[in-house]
């Protein structure tokens, strides 16, 4: 008898940080909405805003990257002092993980998800020892269109997909409306088809 695999959940993940990598330089906030489950049935979009979770963290070093900073317009000198400490917001994020995905398998969605996973699963294993994803429990969205377009990954940008997969919500490099326009944006992705004539399905 076969063994019944668990639904998946889908997490949409974004991150703002002061630098490329985690460890010399911080992770400054941390959103994440639930966009969807997946069974044997297929996908079921859900709405973003019903399950989230936001929390901004103290700087762990003194290093970081002035423009990368710039970008999400958080102030290092007020984290610092009023931020959470890392290992408490990481395992309230684990715990929230755990309590959305009752009965499924967490699974991180980003755009892309290679930089806020890096971040995500380096702050998760050194101030809680583990991860409620896994070690590779995570789906980049720019792959997940380029696989439905046929389109070489490196010719994908929001501006190349159409505009009816696009989450009408703006882009504001704050970490949960960021979440949240993305969630919106996995779930069209999800029920797409390709493009005309792309073969995709």
């Amino acid at each position: 008898m076969a063994r019944r695999l668990k639904p998946s959940l889908y997490i949409s993940v974004d991150i703002e940080a002061d630098g490329p990598i985690p460890g010399p330089y911080s992770m400054l906030s941390i959103g994440a909405a639930v966009a969807g489950r997946q069974d044997a049935d297929g996908y079921a979009a859900t709405d973003p805003e019903a399950d989230t979770f936001y929390r901004e963290l103290r700087p762990v070093g003194d290093a970081f990257v002035p423009e990368a900073l710039a970008v999400s317009g958080l102030d290092r000198d007020r984290l610092a002092a009023e931020g959470g400490e890392p290992a408490a917001v990481m395992g309230e994020f684990s715990a929230w993980v755990r309590e959305v995905s009752t009965g499924a398998q967490p699974v991180m969605c980003g755009y892309p998800a290679s930089y806020d996973w890096t971040f995500l699963y380096w702050y998760l294993m050194r101030y809680t020892g583990e991860s409620p994803f896994g070690h590779s429990g995570c789906m980049d969205m720019k792959t997940l269109y380029a696989t439905k377009a046929r389109l070489p990954l490196r010719a994908v940008a929001k501006g190349t997909m159409p505009r009816e997969l696009l989450s009408r919500r703006r882009h504001t490099h704050h970490a949960l409306d960021d979440a949240i326009e993305q969630a919106e944006l996995f779930s069209n992705l999800m029920a797409w088809q390709g493009e005309p004539g792309s073969g995709a399905v």
